[in-house]
């Protein structure tokens, strides 16, 4: 275990290491923050859906594509009515409210949608409401009016018969600055929109909530579903390397345990691994995982039971073996036979200490390895339904033709991520390659 400490304070001596080590470190403070500050239970709720994707944008890009551009595309904005303001009319068996909402917009763009979130209260009788746009050059646009039930979404955007009233699309045609000529222009300044609500109970209320919808949003912008792609990239770190630590070690170790019994023992049950070994190194495990996925479930927990199963009996337990034959034949363990030490200790403890140093840098380039796998298998289509990882944000992707479409920051975001980990565990891993294997030692 000395030589192992030695190894590791050596990796100081390598730049590669280091680098490594800190996108590695940079990664699992990631994984770290994403489940103490999205705990599993929101973050299946905040993707598989509920009210908070009503108010995401559509396909929006990343904010941070503003920094690259002459003008900046707008961003979502969201104002509710303020009670303070609302206008109270008293009629018999009916009031009248005057609810006003100002939205301040700043730009020359125009959103991508325009939708009004009224909250209603009442216990049988439906309020009734009509709404008027008032833009900054003091035009006053009709919107119709309408019954309203609770919790209702009121989409400007989708009403057709408004679109061929003003010959455009509203949010458009509620923007545009008359005073453009050819390609049209958003109209900066303040708007309001005047909502007259009549309601026919007296313990009736009704507020609303007016939403531009910006054609940019968040770090890494939305998908088809109005999910917002940050959810998926923050918890598919924890889920990526817990599924790659967990299969590295499950394989080597159960490997190396293995190839050191049948090292041990050898007669019939070294045969036997052997030819079992040979036998699992021919079979496809890409394809049975597929068959599995298919015909049976693609829970993460079963791919990954069924992962370490092919990965036991792969082909380094006959590197293993060709390493502890040697070990095997050393005068210190002839010396602990005749001590008398059992079987598992002298495996456990005279044996796999031995070549544990040369497995280390094989261990932590075989991480990424197995995140590919998982991400691969999300690709295609046969990831966890239920968790947000890096391949499902691609397989989305794949799926909408986002590279058609120019949504390129949809495949980007988990591509990067993948290749990072990858690059983080080669480098940590050929640095302790050069440190602990005896015929780079000297190189």
């Amino acid at each position: 275990m000395s030589a192992l400490a030695d190894g590791l304070v050596q990796l100081r001596r390598y730049p590669s290491a280091v680098a490594g080590i800190a996108i590695i470190a940079a990664l699992l403070a990631v994984a770290a923050w994403a489940v103490i500050a999205i705990p599993y239970g929101s973050a299946l709720e905040l993707w598989r859906g509920g009210a908070q994707w009503q108010q995401h944008p559509v396909n929006a890009r990343p904010a941070w594509v503003n920094w690259f551009r002459a003008s900046s595309l707008p961003a979502t904005q969201r104002v509710a009515s303020d009670p303070a303001t609302v206008e109270v009319e008293e009629y018999p068996g009916a009031r009248r409210l005057v609810i006003p909402i100002e939205l301040d917009y700043d730009h020359r763009e125009f959103p991508s949608e325009l939708n009004v979130f009224v909250d209603a209260a009442y216990l049988e009788l439906e309020p009734f409401l009509r709404m008027t746009w008032h833009t900054p050059d003091g035009r006053a646009i009709p919107l119709g009016g309408r019954r309203v039930s609770r919790d209702e979404r009121i989409s400007i955007s989708q009403d057709l018969a408004l679109e061929r009233r003003l010959g455009a699309l509203p949010h458009v045609a509620l923007f545009a600055d008359p005073a453009v000529e050819g390609r049209p222009r958003a109209l900066p300044g303040r708007y309001r929109l005047e909502i007259e609500a009549v309601v026919f109970e007296p313990e009736s209320t009704l507020g609303a909530t007016l939403v531009s919808y910006g054609r940019v949003h968040g770090l890494a912008g939305t998908d088809h579903q109005r999910r917002d792609l940050l959810v998926a990239l923050l918890w598919g770190t924890p889920v990526a390397l817990a599924f790659g630590l967990i299969a590295a070690v499950g394989t080597t170790l159960t490997t190396l345990f293995i190839a050191a019994a049948g090292v041990w023992f050898g007669g019939w049950l070294d045969a036997f691994i052997q030819r079992i070994t040979e036998v699992n190194m021919i079979l496809p495990v890409l394809p049975i995982l597929v068959m599995v996925g298919t015909l049976y479930s693609t829970s993460i927990w079963l791919m990954l039971g069924v992962v370490v199963a092919f990965g036991i009996f792969s082909a380094s337990i006959k590197m293993y073996r060709a390493m502890l034959l040697p070990i095997r034949e050393a005068p210190y363990i002839e010396a602990a036979r005749a001590y008398g030490v059992g079987n598992t200790r002298m495996i456990l403890r005279y044996m796999i200490p031995r070549i544990l140093p040369v497995l280390i840098p094989g261990f932590v380039t075989l991480i990424p390895s197995f995140v590919f796998l998982e991400a691969s298998l999300a690709v295609l289509g046969l990831g966890d339904p239920e968790l947000p990882t890096w391949g499902k944000v691609m397989n989305d992707a794949q799926s909408e033709s986002a590279l058609y479409h120019g949504y390129y920051y949809w495949v980007v975001g988990p591509a990067v991520l993948l290749m990072l980990t990858g690059l983080g565990f080669a480098m940590l891993g050929f640095a302790l390659d050069r440190i602990f294997n005896p015929r780079l030692r000297m190189i």
